[in-house]
């Protein structure tokens, strides 16, 4: 400490400065007799000084009760004053009447200067205040120059938190702070941003795994609050936009020129920083006084990870200084700082330390299912709302946005997604001929859904509809994964399915094209639903299916096949002699339509009519 002047204890206690601070009691006095004969001053001193800058703390408590009474619409006359004074209980801490009735003997036509001289006064004594705190600081035993430098950034971030604790007094003016019930009344309550997902002067989060849609949700968002568009239903309270594109910013301008061609609106006040500015970084405190000039009602910090550049975001102290300096930008600003962020491995939680959680007031984990814009279905929920319920999640499909008159280099077109509530969002037609288009064909027929690959097969070839096999296990694989939800294939529940899509090339063009639809619960109901019969579902075949080509056996139900014999084949592939399987069957179970088998294992859990043997034959 070689550069620090050394001076001793003692010197530093006796110093004429320290045993009295710089005030003005007679200034003090004018302004505040001056305000009690005409309050009309009181707008033009607030521009100068504030109630800790009086060295009395008794004359705080009457300025503030002042301007309480100003911005009440309340007359400040001597009678007002006490009385307000006593609501409050401070009259006795001011000096009773008598200190109240020696005020109006200060009074001045134009009290602002006596205002500057109280100002000035506070600026002295704060600084005196702060020279002689650095000076204990610095004659501490363990004291290093860095420290010194910690302890006054400290300091003076404390000071302009604080504005209403310097007085002459601080416990006092600590105590002055204290609020009872009726006082929370004045409080300001959370200012609504975006819906009840967003509000001003909160720090809010967006998680997500890498890759599923966050920024371009975010975009979305920013864009809404920008040019004062509802966002999906929620009430939007328009404000500047901020955007910090610490990652990823190449790609921002697709995304903003694919919503304001989608939208065929300009995305205007929103502003972009496409470069990381660091937290714990000296610039973070010019960020904080552009912010705080600029006055946006929306920063988005994209990502924290990028902010964050060399803190082990595993530690909650290191991840602590991260978010309070976050929070240094929503006090300073009082806007709504949104935070991207990954989730860990487990896809749930934000990555890292769990203390950046406890500071939000919001948290939204975003996440996508599906394998191409087509199918894409981004899910918006609400994980956490400190105030308020968390309410329903929200989904969003992907529309693919074509620029105007931008290409690549192989000149295919330059494109772009943007997000679409599935509320409103429509879809294309089923192509004719894929799997999709045949479930829609066997749900509107009405096949049930415990019909095999065969059976449909000859059922499709009775309507002159030809599809290969790999389809049609496709179509049956995608009716049976919904069974749970639509039954017997009539859309019962609310589960999507696709009934309601046009199928190319029938009468049924007119429907609506919209693939997420639930099929409609007024459709009339069909023997087709009926579950088959108990001797294997073929003793009504030929009344109920017309086109099947099996006559009747003499002696059996309509439909039943002819008897054909066996195939040759070995007891050892059997499992068994000639007799082996009548005597492991029952007179209800299932046989072959072709050889009158009876019907084992998967082949008969999967609905199938015929053997293995006769499987490719019957195709």
């Amino acid at each position: 400490m070689d550069n620090v002047r050394q001076m001793n204890r003692e010197t530093a206690d006796n110093d004429d400065f320290a045993r009295v601070p710089p005030n003005n009691p007679e200034a003090e006095a004018y302004v505040l007799g001056s305000c009690i004969h005409q309050p009309r001053h009181i707008p033009l001193l607030r521009n100068i000084i504030s109630g800790a800058d009086f060295y009395k703390p008794n004359n705080e408590l009457i300025w503030n009760t002042l301007c309480h009474l100003y911005d009440t619409g309340q007359p400040t006359e001597p009678v007002t004053l006490r009385k307000a004074l006593e609501a409050r209980r401070d009259l006795h801490r001011v000096g009773g009447v008598p200190y109240l009735a020696s005020l109006l003997e200060y009074h001045w036509p134009a009290p602002d200067h006596f205002a500057e001289m109280v100002r000035e006064a506070a600026d002295l004594r704060a600084a005196g205040e702060f020279g002689r705190l650095i000076t204990q600081y610095s004659h501490k035993p363990d004291a290093e120059p860095q420290h010194i430098v910690t302890f006054i950034d400290d300091y003076l971030q404390r000071q302009r938190e604080r504005a209403a604790g310097r007085s002459g007094d601080p416990v006092d003016a600590l105590l002055a702070e204290l609020l009872d019930t009726s006082a929370l009344d004045s409080m300001p309550t959370l200012e609504p941003l975006v819906g009840d997902l967003l509000h001003r002067d909160t720090l809010a989060r967006i998680i997500g795994p890498s890759g599923h849609m966050k920024s371009f949700a975010t975009i979305d968002i920013a864009a809404h609050v920008g040019t004062g568009k509802s966002w999906h239903g929620h009430h939007v309270t328009q404000g500047t936009v901020v955007y910090l594109v610490a990652e990823g910013h190449r790609g921002i301008r697709k995304r903003v020129r694919a919503w304001e061609k989608h939208h065929g609106l300009k995305m205007d006040n929103v502003l972009f920083l496409p470069r990381p500015v660091q937290t714990r970084g000296p610039e973070w405190d010019l960020w904080i006084e552009a912010m705080r000039r600029l006055e946006p009602a929306l920063i988005i910090i994209d990502t924290q990870a990028r902010v964050s550049v060399g803190v082990e975001e595993n530690s909650n102290t290191e991840l602590g200084i991260v978010v309070e300096r976050l929070d240094d930008l929503r006090r300073a600003t009082e806007a709504c700082v949104l935070v991207i962020h990954h989730t860990g491995h487990i896809g749930e939680h934000g990555r890292g330390a769990s203390a950046a959680k406890g500071a939000l007031q919001s948290e939204f984990h975003v996440s996508k299912k599906g394998d191409n814009a087509a199918n894409i279905i981004v899910t918006f929920k609400v994980g956490k709302q400190k105030d308020d319920e968390e309410g329903e999640d929200l989904q969003f499909g992907l529309k693919v946005v074509t620029l105007d008159g931008e290409t690549k280099p192989d000149g295919r077109p330059v494109t772009s997604v943007v997000l679409e509530s599935l509320d409103t969002m429509a879809r294309p037609p089923i192509e004719a001929g894929s799997p999709e288009w045949l479930v829609t064909v066997l749900d509107k027929a009405g096949i049930p859904l415990d019909w095999g690959q065969i059976r449909v097969s000859r059922w499709l070839t009775g309507e002159n509809i030809k599809l290969g096999k790999p389809k049609i296990e496709e179509a049956l694989r995608i009716r049976k994964s919904r069974a749970p939800q639509t039954g017997t294939g009539e859309g019962e529940s609310g589960a999507h399915t696709w009934t309601d899509t046009a199928i190319p090339g029938t009468a049924d063009e007119s429907l609506s094209d919209c693939t997420r639809n639930d099929l409609p619960r007024n459709l009339p109901r069909t023997d087709f639903n009926q579950p088959p019969h108990e001797s294997g579902g073929r003793s009504r075949e030929v009344t109920e299916n017309p086109r099947s080509d099996i006559p009747p056996q003499a002696g059996g139900g309509p439909g039943d096949a002819l008897t054909k014999p066996p195939s040759p084949r070995s007891p050892s592939r059997e499992g068994g002699g000639a007799g082996e399987d009548e005597k492991n069957t029952t007179p209800n179970t299932p046989r072959c339509t072709v050889c009158n088998q009876p019907l084992h294992g998967y082949r008969l859990d999967r609905g199938y009519d015929t053997c293995l043997q006769h499987d490719t034959d019957a195709a």
